[in-house]
């Protein structure tokens, strides 16, 4: 073709100089001319329609394949590669421009391959987000590590390209300056051997609610990247802890409590020690009117009058027999109570325990397991249950204590001052 162009040019009463430079010019615009065509149909035919395929389909996948351009990105390629076809015949005789812009076509499609492969990598990150693989190996870490190999791969490429210069002579060098490297790539080194122990040892995964305060971190982690993992915390904002901490440093993992199917209700009501005495007969005529009580205190009763008359002891002393306390008769309330209770999760520890007296009081602890483990729900179930025990213990002559208030300072002034008056 260019001899043709060549002769018609000669033919026509130009220089042979001249003829040949408007030869070479006329083949330069005729395969830019067939790039621009190129890149028009694998953007406009083959991307489109591609596109509209993908729109046809039911699977998620290539919409996702889709939303990150990757099908956009591979068709820069085609103008590259027409250049890159045609530079030698169209730029023969000029060694020098056909090494340069193959070269620079080269380069071109080198980065758009990678920013190809960085799409697919996105793309794998999204589509695996969604599924289970992903709470149970670090994706996003290990992507980034691949990311990173990408892209020293491709500048190592790329300066082998403008050097001209095999990239095994600067592999070899790289190879001399592993200590310069592991220096600059310590945190993400760090953060992928964290990542692999993480995912290794399951110790946590995106959606797990975990606690850490020394980073003030007490939430559900949202992203487990290569150097950092990100948590929500309860007031919606984010904490950023290094992977590697993780590893190094102690936290908590409330994961065993989401998928044990219940959490856990540990909280104690104090008695005024002051409250606390034998039952008599009033009290417990009083207390076995009380569902949950009549067959407990009927059997209690029955076991300590059998107990008394084995032991031959006066009954009517309370020093010289077994009695029941009113603070032992709430304890057993209290259990009947949580085991009707349609939200408190029976297969679970279930525990009402006496703690030692202190200076406010005698602590009865309360360890139980609500079925429902949403926060809301779990805060509104141990709340009524509460507000119940609060609300009936004085039905067993038993007092909440609490330290004393302004209130009941100026009651007791007020009662000193009437006595006082009269």
């Amino acid at each position: 073709m260019s001899d043709s162009i060549l002769d018609w040019l000669l033919q026509q009463g130009l220089g042979a100089q001249t003829a040949a430079l408007a030869t070479t010019a006329a083949e330069i615009i005729f395969a830019i001319a067939l790039a621009v065509i190129a890149d028009v149909i694998a953007k406009r035919v083959v991307v489109r329609g591609l596109e509209t395929l993908v729109g046809r389909t039911t699977t998620t996948v290539d919409d996702v394949i889709i939303q990150h351009r990757l099908f956009h990105r591979l068709s820069h390629l085609a103008p590259a590669l027409v250049i890159y076809v045609f530079t030698p015949s169209v730029l023969e005789g000029y060694s020098l421009g056909v090494v340069v812009v193959r070269r620079t076509t080269l380069i071109y499609m080198l980065l758009i391959v990678a920013f190809s492969i960085d799409s697919v990598l996105n793309a794998l990150v999204d589509i695996l987000r969604s599924s289970r693989f992903s709470r149970e190996l670090p994706v996003k870490s290990v992507v980034q590590v691949l990311k990173l190999l990408l892209y020293g791969l491709s500048a190592i490429g790329l300066v082998s390209l403008v050097i001209g210069q095999s990239p095994s002579l600067l592999l070899g060098g790289l190879g001399a300056m592993t200590a310069v490297i592991m220096l600059i790539f310590k945190d993400a080194i760090l953060g992928l051997v964290a990542g692999i122990q993480l995912s290794a040892n399951q110790m946590v995964g995106r959606g797990d609610w975990i606690e850490m305060p020394k980073y003030g971190a007490d939430g559900d982690v949202v992203d487990v990247a290569l150097t950092t993992v990100k948590v929500q915390n309860w007031d919606k904002t984010i904490t950023t802890i290094p992977s590697y901490a993780l590893i190094t440093e102690s936290f908590k993992n409330w994961r065993g409590m989401s998928e044990s199917g219940g959490r856990r209700i540990k909280r104690a009501i104090n008695i005024d020690v002051g409250s606390i005495r034998f039952c008599d007969e009033d009290m417990l005529e009083r207390f076995s009117r009380i569902q949950y009580l009549a067959e407990y205190l009927a059997d209690t009763r029955r076991a300590i009058s059998t107990g008394n008359s084995a032991r031959s002891v006066e009954a009517l002393h309370p020093l010289n027999s077994r009695q029941l306390t009113n603070v032992g008769t709430f304890r057993a309330y209290v259990v009947a109570y949580l085991r009707h209770h349609p939200m408190i999760h029976q297969e679970m520890t279930s525990l009402i325990r006496q703690l030692a007296p202190t200076e406010h009081g005698l602590p009865i602890e309360i360890y139980v397991f609500s079925r429902d483990q949403e926060w809301s729900n779990y805060e509104a179930i141990q709340a009524d249950i509460f507000d119940h025990l609060l609300a009936i213990a004085p039905a067993f002559d038993l007092r909440v204590y609490q330290s004393p208030s302004g209130g009941d300072v100026r009651h007791a002034l007020d009662r000193v001052g009437a006595s006082s008056s009269t």
